[in-house]
């Protein structure tokens, strides 16, 4: 490798690293979104064993897309910041990431036409892949463990033929319990 390269290796990751910190400082670790998340899926838990289960589908399907917004004031609300810088290329992957995502989320709903409890495994699926790319965005590897533990638990889910009740606050405790750890984190790393 010539000394060109070298310094075009080094620029390349000293720039994701710069845009990792910058995504880490602007959203918390991305903590906050795991928290919201992890609330609408107890909520759509709640109405799947005191309401209906399919209302429980829109519960969480409509929730979620309260998600981010909610993130984002609460996050306003506690003194973080809420926007990354407009030159941060991983801002792009982001928004890519998240229209894959919501591509996917048709096939759960066609799933929920069968048996609903598919529809919250499948999106356990979903977004358990989902928070495998926050890894690269953020350089946090919990991401890592988060959405194996979210995919893993879908299988499980699905073996043991669980209610969507069940398999909703399955979700809900995952991400309630990783978005407090990464909270936590995050504040113990701030001066």
């Amino acid at each position: 490798m010539n000394e060109q390269e070298q310094n075009t290796a080094g620029t390349s990751v000293d720039s994701i690293s710069a845009a990792q910190a910058d995504l880490r400082k602007s959203y918390a670790d991305g903590s906050l979104g795991v928290l919201v998340s992890g609330t609408v899926w107890m909520a759509a838990a709640l109405v799947a064993l005191y309401v209906t289960s399919q209302i429980a589908v829109w519960t969480l399907f409509f929730g979620g897309m309260l998600i981010h917004p909610l993130g984002l004031l609460l996050a306003k609300l506690i003194g973080v910041p809420t926007s990354h810088s407009p030159k941060n290329a991983l801002g792009k992957l982001a928004l890519e990431g998240t229209v894959f995502m919501l591509m996917c989320i048709p096939l759960a709903l066609l799933l929920s036409l069968q048996n609903h409890t598919w529809f919250f495994q499948g999106m356990l699926l979903i977004i358990g892949g989902r928070y495998l790319t926050f890894t690269t965005l953020y350089g946090i590897k919990t991401y890592w463990i988060l959405g194996g533990m979210l995919g893993a638990a879908s299988f499980v889910l699905f073996i043991l033929k669980a209610s969507p009740a069940a398999s909703a606050l399955s979700g809900s405790i995952i991400e309630i319990g990783f978005g407090s750890f990464m909270f936590f984190s995050y504040k113990k790393s701030k001066p």
